[in-house]
């Protein structure tokens, strides 16, 4: 399923299925059944399952149902230095990637990396595909260790769903591997992929390394908001950026 395709199911019970799945994340078959999200027969439930996955609703991953949401495969790289992987995340994926956010945050001062963090909190499923919100995360792993992620969110007004809000972060220790410039292609690549127009980022004008790696892979400054953030004591502007994606 495509990000830009909203989910429609025929029946009832698919819509239950897909709502639960959806909003928890990763689950066991016989969770739901347990569950009694849809109350049928056992050879109805799992009939209603795999139309769900032969339609590209859902997909199986060690066992356990999730959103299928095109988003590509794993691709590996290596540098002097470093082998990693980038690839979409999946919901085992959630603590490494909230844990990685929030240790980026405070090293840079990246107040919309910080929000990202807060929303995961209160909610059990990393990627969200419905009709108000979709969200999807990729990773950077090392030795199957996250070290760095981007995510990609459009909102949910309609009038900006040609638009999506993007975050990028690397551990400090893995930077300079070419592990970011991968990341934020990919993202681009997914957002072009699945018809937005337009990326964007709000920066802390303070962030200046992350400016200026921005800027050099196509995105540019649209707006600057004076004094919009306060830093401790210190006022700092926010730096708005963006890239359209046709060019």
């Amino acid at each position: 399923m495509k990000a830009t395709e909203r989910p429609r199911f025929e029946t009832t019970d698919r819509q239950r299925i897909y709502e639960y799945v959806e909003r928890h994340g990763a689950v066991r078959p016989e969770e739901l059944y347990d569950q009694q999200v849809v109350r049928v027969e056992p050879e109805r439930f799992r009939q209603l399952v795999a139309i769900m996955k032969r339609d590209g609703a859902l997909e199986e991953h060690s066992g356990k149902l999730r959103v299928a949401l095109e988003a590509g495969e794993r691709e590996e790289y290596s540098t002097a230095n470093i082998d990693f992987e980038v690839r979409p995340a999946r919901q085992e994926d959630f603590s490494g990637i909230v844990g990685v956010i929030r240790q980026v945050a405070t090293e840079r001062t990246y107040i919309e990396a910080e929000t990202v963090a807060e929303q995961l909190d209160h909610e059990e499923a990393l990627i969200r595909h419905n009709d108000l919100d979709t969200r999807m995360f990729f990773v950077a792993t090392v030795e199957d260790e996250v070290v760095g992620w981007c995510h990609v969110q459009s909102p949910e007004l309609s009038k900006l769903r040609h638009t999506a809000e993007l975050t990028l972060g690397i551990l400090e220790e893995f930077q300079g591997e070419t592990i970011g410039s991968h990341l934020l292609q990919r993202g681009f690549a997914w957002a072009r992929a699945n018809g937005y127009e337009k990326v964007y980022q709000s920066v802390p004008a303070t962030n200046e390394e992350a400016i200026a790696f921005l800027k050099d892979h196509g995105m540019t400054e649209e707006a600057r908001r004076t004094d919009h953030y306060k830093l401790d004591d210190s006022y700092a502007d926010e730096v708005m950026l963006a890239r359209h994606l046709s060019k």
